[in-house]
Order: structure tokens, then C-alpha cells, then sequence
């Protein structure tokens, strides 16, 4: 227990460290220390539930490997794969985590009764797509990685959606902490495209590894709370 708790201190430490190299001027090893995070709460997950869940256990993993692969960056010829590679397993930790989501869902119940909430959130989710797409346009030269960013921000939109339907249709703590983990993920998301593409200010940067820090507390959270559940319903 100790250790764990250790464990978990590091997170914060880490979070902290990356705070500071940012706004002191040392973006590489904010950089370095951030992509550290996501890894570290992967590995309390690993080590805090009993009772893991496939799916999201795959998107901790994808997403973890995804962030480490920033260390390989100096490696020579690297850089070339590195974008389609690290986007790649981001992209299939999210369509993980939207399996997540709709593996508990009926669907028929679902299109029933929210039918005007599917028509809403396409609307919004074409809509922010076509914004996103604007703004990586003018900065992505090759085909290729457009389709890549088309993909990403498809999946990405469609994660957010099913979310909000999951926490409509179950309406309950565990559902809300999922979806509150995938907006924060989203809004990180969409503020990193604000920081890469548009102006590199510290604060950009900060704010989307904040965010992705409190997604992921959610996450853990409602993993933990699937646990609780569980072991409440074994005692009864």
C-alpha cells in the first residue's frame, strides 16, 4: 500500500515538474516529463483494480505506449513513422475506450428515445470536425496525414458522443465520471491542436496537460467506483 501510494505521489510530482520546465523555458523536458503522466496512473490502474476491464485496460495501454514513444524521437529515421505510429495508437486507444462505452448500451433503447440527441450531437460533431480540419489544413502537406487528422478528430468527436448518450442512459456516478474523463480528454485534445498549429504559448500547453490529468482522475475513478459496486452487491 505503500508503494502504491508512492506510485501515486508521482503523478502529481511529475505533473508538477512539467508545470515547472514549461513556464521556465525547458519545453523539451516539459515535454519529456508530461508524456510521463499518463503511463504512471496506467501502471496505479494496473496495480489499485482488482476487477479490470478489457477494453478500458487496452486504452490505458495504447495510450501509455503512445506517450512513451516521444523517448525514441532522437532516434535516427524515427521521426518519419513517428507521427502515423503515435497517432495510430491513439486512435485505437479511443475507438478501445468508445468500445468501453457501448459494450453496457442498447442501442435500439438508445435510438428510441434519444433520437433527437443523435441528430444534435452528429450536427455538432460535423461541425466541429469541419473546424478542426480547418485549422491543421494550412499546417499538413501530405494526404496521408490529413486523413490521419480526418480519423482522429472523427474519433475523437465520436467518443465525446457516445459519452454523453452513456451518461443519459445509465444516469448514474459511474457513467458521469466517463463521460466528465472523455470532455476533459476532448477539450486537452482540442487546445494541443490550438498549441501546435495556431500559437505555442505556455499556457495552452499547461491547461491541455491539466486536462488531460483530471480526465484521466476521472477514468480511474469511475474504474474504481465499477469495483466498489461490485464488491457492495457480493456483500449483500
Amino acid at each position: 500500500m505503500f508503494k502504491l501510494k508512492i506510485i501515486e505521489g508521482l503523478v502529481m510530482i511529475i505533473y508538477i515538474l512539467s508545470v515547472l520546465f514549461q513556464f521556465t523555458g525547458h519545453e523539451h523536458l516539459a515535454y519529456y516529463s508530461s508524456s510521463l503522466i499518463i503511463p504512471v496512473i496506467t501502471i496505479v490502474y494496473f496495480l489499485r483494480v482488482d476487477r479490470k476491464s478489457l477494453f478500458f485496460s487496452l486504452f490505458l495501454v495504447c495510450f501509455s505506449i503512445s506517450d512513451l514513444l516521444v523517448f525514441l524521437e532522437d532516434i535516427q529515421g524515427y521521426n518519419k513513422i513517428d507521427y502515423f505510429l503515435g497517432n495510430g495508437l491513439y486512435i485505437l486507444s479511443y475507438i478501445f475506450l468508445i468500445l468501453e462505452i457501448c459494450k453496457s448500451l442498447n442501442f435500439k433503447y438508445v435510438i428510441k428515445n434519444y433520437i433527437i440527441h443523435l441528430l444534435v450531437l452528429t450536427v455538432l460533431s460535423v461541425y466541429i470536425v469541419f473546424a478542426l480540419q480547418n485549422t491543421v489544413v494550412p499546417y499538413v502537406s501530405a494526404a496521408n496525414e490529413y486523413c490521419i487528422e480526418l480519423i482522429y478528430n472523427i474519433v475523437l468527436l465520436t467518443m465525446l458522443s457516445f459519452a454523453l448518450l452513456g451518461y443519459f442512459y445509465k444516469d448514474n456516478v459511474k457513467a458521469l465520471y466517463l463521460f466528465l474523463g472523455v470532455l476533459c480528454v476532448v477539450f486537452a485534445e482540442v487546445i494541443w491542436v490550438a498549441y501546435t498549429y495556431i500559437s505555442e504559448r505556455n499556457l495552452l500547453n499547461v491547461l491541455s496537460t491539466t486536462l488531460y490529468l483530471i480526465g484521466f482522475y476521472f477514468f480511474y475513478k469511475q474504474s474504481k467506483l465499477l469495483e466498489e459496486q461490485l464488491d457492495s452487491i457480493e456483500i449483500v
